[in-house]
């Protein structure tokens, strides 16, 4: 009996570990980088203009295989190969055009010379 517990119980660890969001862990241990990996990031914008140039910002760094951004939700979703970029890499890209990310902000230049109807509301 006591078996069969340790090895329910191993099972449910071994799947909840497999659930846990592991970016980052292989730079820091030497692991192989995931060539597709999947983020989803909030980035700052208002219409359709705004989306056009977030995503031609993102496809600007080696490795963006995938950039859409959702004019609604604010949430950019990027398949990314981690062997030639990280997601901070394609933030920096982001704020270069005038886009505020959770964790790089465009410059005061660059966002004031966005369109009247991308400037949304800086935080």
């Amino acid at each position: 009996m006591k078996n069969i517990l340790f090895g329910m119980l191993l099972l449910v660890v071994t799947f909840s570990a497999q659930g846990q969001d592991t970016r980052g862990v292989a730079e820091l241990s030497g692991a192989k980088k995931n060539k597709n990996a999947k983020y989803t990031t909030e980035v700052n914008g208002n219409c359709d203009l705004c989306k056009k140039r977030i995503e031609k910002a993102a496809f600007t760094v080696a490795g963006v295989k995938s950039a859409v951004w959702d004019v609604d939700s604010h949430q950019l979703s990027l398949i990314l190969n981690e062997e030639k970029a990280s997601l901070l890499d394609v933030k920096k890209a982001i704020a270069k055009v005038g886009h505020d990310t959770d964790e790089v902000k465009a410059t005061e230049e660059t966002y004031a010379n966005l369109h009247a109807c991308c400037q949304y509301e800086r935080k």
